[in-house]
């Protein structure tokens, strides 16, 4: 899938290519044979946009998505499920999970664990088996790109996966459509466009920062077409650490 269909933005996100892998993921998930498993894996480096492909997709699919905190204990995180969900949680984990499991069920909406990385550890991962377990519904991971390694530990997690689907890098049409979006009005020549792409490391996230860097140039100066020439004169972020200081 190439992100080309389904082109609106939904909460000012732009369907660019992960969104559309994740949105086909899930929908290839929600309509398994009964008899396939129901948990599977998005997984990517920082800044491909998994979480921005979790916001649509959670909108468009009307998913319940959560996104982990480093500091959640394992009741932290049913009680946020369940905010999600909009139901008052119980008081044990156990009790929590059931409700969980069985909103699921009953309501056969997908349930999308952004930061998976977070839950992936020894008592944790438990919780998500036993919600799977309690539902048989759609749990989709969205982590880092080791996560399907890092799941390798947990056999009853990791044999239970329909799928692992790997976040693709952003290309030069991406760049072009987050370009209308966030630089309105401003022509950046295609040569531009690729300049971002390459500064940027083809990861979305600093496409739109460098993208935001063009548009205060424009803004400062009145420019409303983008050449290289132009472009030399812009400061663009690569994610490189700025070389030490000589201090006199």
């Amino acid at each position: 899938m190439d992100g080309a269909a389904n082109t609106h933005a939904v909460g000012n996100v732009a369907p660019l290519r992960n969104v559309m892998l994740l949105n086909a993921l899930i929908n290839r998930v929600q309509n398994r044979d009964y008899d396939l498993p129901g948990l599977a894996c998005f997984f990517g480096p920082s800044g491909y946009g998994k979480t921005k492909a979790a916001v649509w997709n959670a909108q468009e699919t009307r998913a319940y998505w959560v996104e982990v905190k480093s500091t959640w204990s394992r009741k932290k995180f049913a009680e946020m499920i369940l905010r999600s969900m909009g139901i008052a949680p119980a008081r044990t984990i156990g009790d929590m999970v059931e409700q969980i499991g069985d909103q699921l069920s009953r309501s056969e909406r997908p349930l999308l664990i952004d930061e998976a990385d977070l839950v992936a550890k020894d008592g944790m991962i438990g919780v998500i088996r036993d919600i799977y377990e309690s539902s048989q519904g759609t749990v989709i991971l969205i982590g880092e790109e080791n996560l399907p390694q890092t799941l390798r530990k947990w056999e009853r997690v990791h044999n239970r996966m329909l799928d692992w689907v790997a976040a693709q890098p952003a290309d030069i049409r991406e760049v072009g459509l987050l370009a209308r979006m966030k630089c309105p009005g401003i022509e950046i020549e295609p040569d531009v466009q690729q300049l971002v792409l390459q500064k940027s490391q083809a990861r979305a996230r600093r496409i739109v920062v460098n993208l935001r860097q063009i548009a205060e140039y424009s803004l400062s100066t009145g420019a409303k077409r983008i050449t290289l020439a132009e472009a030399k004169k812009i400061t663009f972020f690569s994610g490189e650490a700025p070389t030490p200081r000589r201090m006199l």
